[in-house]
């Protein structure tokens, strides 16, 4: 018999460690997206940790700017980032206030709202593709820079919140290099997802982007 997840919402003692303690506990847990048509919830199965200024991979690695800002903040704190002029991608920030780090989260199972996420993912196969990849989850839940900073673990009912539900035990975790990340970075084996999944996403080395002539 499978075991009904836990609905409690994760307390920001949860994030409030080391990065790589937080990236493979999140594996299994339920991320819901409030929005003005009904929740969207998911289970998360891929995520990939960012040691901030231990990080060349990390968007913190040079330290803060106003883009980065919220990966500075309180743990428990969303932080949306915007990529190739046409991508959002979230993330969990953890570790004490002011040493930035965060988890981004690469893929999940979509397990409530599928009609809602279908909608925002009209290029999806099947819902097993809603959200496989960080931006597709990204646009699955209807998530974008305004809700950058967004407190996951508000008691106010916040727009994004995590729940307990069910941990996934360790001999099902794999971890290996993080997709497309360049350089000293690329060698990290900081990418953790849950073995056997159809929902997590292809791994891709980095490519460099070719220059205009």
């Amino acid at each position: 018999m499978i075991a009904t997840p836990d609905r409690t919402p994760l307390a920001r003692e949860f994030f409030d460690r080391p990065v790589l303690d937080v990236a493979p506990d999140l594996l299994g847990r339920i991320l819901v997206r409030t929005t003005p048509d009904g929740p969207i919830a998911l289970r998360i199965t891929e995520v990939e940790a960012y040691d901030g200024q231990n990080d060349p991979g990390s968007h913190a690695f040079r330290g803060r700017t106003a883009r980065n800002g919220v990966m500075f903040g309180p743990p428990g704190h969303v932080y949306v980032y915007f990529t190739y002029g046409m991508w959002h991608c979230m993330n969990l920030v953890c570790g004490p206030e002011g040493r930035a780090s965060a988890v981004l989260l690469r893929a999940g199972e979509v397990i409530e709202g599928a009609e809602l996420a279908r909608k925002r993912r009209i290029s999806a196969r099947n819902d097993k593709e809603l959200a496989k990849g960080p931006a597709r989850l990204a646009t699955a839940l209807d998530v974008d820079r305004a809700l950058d900073g967004t407190d996951a673990c508000s008691p106010e009912d916040p727009p994004l919140t995590v729940l307990t539900g069910t941990p996934v035990h360790s001999d099902q975790v794999c971890n290996g290099p993080r997709t497309g990340v360049a350089g000293d970075g690329g060698v990290h084996p900081w990418r953790f997802w849950i073995a056997d999944d159809p929902t997590v996403s292809p791994y891709r080395a980095h490519v460099p982007r070719r220059r205009r002539t």
